[in-house]
């Protein structure tokens, strides 16, 4: 339990983080949010807990797969919050990216890659 309760004080306190830096410095709070500190975090929990190679291995191919179909999500959203307010323009994004994820997920399983 102690270990689980580390792991989670990690993980959100790089979100914490992150939030904080944002506050001061739209720049720097993107730059870090970008980074994919939170699959760089999976990745050393995975190998700590010993999870076989092949767990870790296809984690990290599968992220790359699953990051596509979000990126148009972050010039979406602010194209949409001048103009219909922070919570339209969010529900607007994810429903774009949810849907972006399944119509990638059918183009990829054309191409032997199973994502769904």
């Amino acid at each position: 339990m102690p270990y689980l309760l580390f792991k989670y004080a990690i993980t959100a306190g790089l979100v914490v983080l992150v939030s904080e830096v944002a506050k001061r410095s739209d720049r720097a709070g993107a730059l870090i949010a970008s980074l994919p500190l939170v699959t760089v975090l999976t990745l050393i929990w995975l190998h700590v807990e010993r999870q076989p190679l092949s767990k870790i291995s296809n984690h990290a191919a599968y992220t790359f797969w699953y990051v596509l179909p979000t990126l148009p999500m972050f010039l979406v959203f602010p194209a949409l919050l001048a103009r219909h307010g922070f919570w339209p323009a969010l529900a607007a994004s994810l429903a774009m990216t949810m849907a972006l994820f399944l119509v990638f997920g059918l183009i990829m399983r054309r191409f032997g890659i199973s994502l769904l």
